[in-house]
């Protein structure tokens, strides 16, 4: 095996001579957006990729057809390390999560590592993960087997303001709420209708008054998707859909099943019949990161002059998938800042923030550290023994749930 300096600095270089065309395919993906599920034209520019880069590639991963696998063999046994990438993007306003800096993030450090397989144990797998705006593609890769052979995973998201080793998330479930009535002429006749609309409207004012009494780290959102056709007639259904959130999933489904109960008392008080249907693909858990692997990911971005903070309890989180992956087996997913300033994820502003010169450096900066923290784990037992006994203990608290 050839010194770590030498391994580090030719995978370094692989990425840094691909420099403009991954900037190309990152830019290529935010210029055709496309939804959960629906991203042929990123899964194809991802997978020429790394099979350029001399990937087996296997496609339609698990049955998911945007889904994909490219493995890339050691010189012998050893621990499988999975760089995720993510690609889908948001109704409406496209790539304002950053998912194109995601994907040519884990697509650069793949290519890393790939580099440098011939001297090291073990294998690397760049495994495409979609859907996770909701859909819950990790969750689905998860239940069909698509990580039983990981060891590790890890991968990094766009932030802003600062960057972050790693950070909690919010427990979620995407909720759709539907009531029926019955339609009848809203001025000539209304005491023959029920109102649809009207459980809809009481479910809110449920929940705005459930609000006083929930923990601080708690979230419950959500909007009308159907509220009737015309304003003279009853509607005779209406619909939404809402999201349940909280910092730990036992409290979490407390919060759903309270919030299920405000559903069926604005159904009761409305004289509606009410269905609520709980979207377990699009079921988060919470992220428990692994601290021997991101303390490696943070020395290697310090040892490049990028500033890393640690996570603070007070940080401000959304919902994802790779919390799901995180109760099963040792991961990180730190936080890259594509911007000094401070910039609300999920806005017009973001979007046009990760398509800027200063957010693809510093997420190449981000990636070669991915790539050289990939790198430690496959080199150095020690870090993949501390990552363990740290998930281990973490199971036996109950803080993750292990592989079942």
């Amino acid at each position: 095996m050839s010194e770590p300096k030498a391994l580090q600095q030719r995978a370094l270089r692989a990425i840094d001579e691909r420099r403009d065309a991954l900037f190309a395919l990152s830019r290529a993906i935010h210029a055709k957006p496309e939804l959960a599920f629906e991203e042929r034209e990123a899964a194809i520019r991802l997978t020429e990729f790394l099979e350029g880069a001399g990937f087996s590639v296997e496609r339609g991963y698990r049955g998911i057809e945007t889904s994909y696998r490219g493995d890339a063999k050691g010189r012998g046994p050893g621990p499988t390390v999975a760089i995720l990438q993510e690609y889908d993007a948001l109704a409406e306003i496209g790539h304002a999560c950053g998912h194109n800096l995601i994907a040519m993030i884990g697509i650069a450090a793949s290519v890393g590592v790939r580099a440098v397989m011939d001297q090291l144990p073990g294998r690397v797998a760049a495994i495409g993960t979609p859907a996770e705006e909701g859909g819950g593609g990790k969750v689905a890769l998860l239940r069909a087997g698509g990580f039983d052979d990981v060891d590790v995973a890890m991968m990094i998201h766009p932030t802003s303001g600062r960057s972050l080793a790693g950070r909690h998330s919010l427990a979620s479930n995407r909720v759709m709420v539907e009531y029926r009535g019955r339609a009848a002429h809203a001025a000539s006749q209304p005491d023959l209708g029920i109102n649809a609309l009207d459980g809809i409207l009481q479910l809110f004012n449920n929940v705005n008054a459930m609000r006083q009494q929930l923990r601080p780290d708690a979230r419950v959102h959500g909007i009308i998707t159907s509220g009737g056709s015309a304003a003279n007639v009853i509607p005779d259904y209406a619909a939404a859909r809402f999201s349940i959130r909280a910092l730990d999933r036992r409290y979490q489904q407390e919060v759903l099943r309270r919030f299920i109960a405000c559903a069926e008392g604005a159904a009761l008080a409305t004289g509606t019949q009410l269905n609520v249907t709980v979207n377990e693909n699009a079921g988060y858990e919470n992220m428990v990161f692994s601290t021997p692997i991101a303390e490696r990911w943070a020395h290697h971005m310090r040892a490049q002059g990028v500033q890393v903070f640690e996570a603070r309890d007070e940080e401000r989180v959304g919902s994802t998938d790779m919390g799901n992956v995180m109760q099963v087996l040792p991961a990180i997913h730190p936080y890259i800042a594509v911007s000094q300033d401070s910039i609300p994820g999920h806005s017009v502003a973001f979007r046009e923030a990760v398509l800027s010169q200063e957010a693809h450096d510093n997420a190449l900066a981000a990636a070669k550290a991915l790539a050289l923290t990939a790198i430690d784990v496959l080199v150095d037992p020690e870090v993949l023994r501390k990552a363990r006994a740290e998930f281990e203990d973490r199971r036996a608290k109950g803080i993750v749930k292990g592989r079942t």
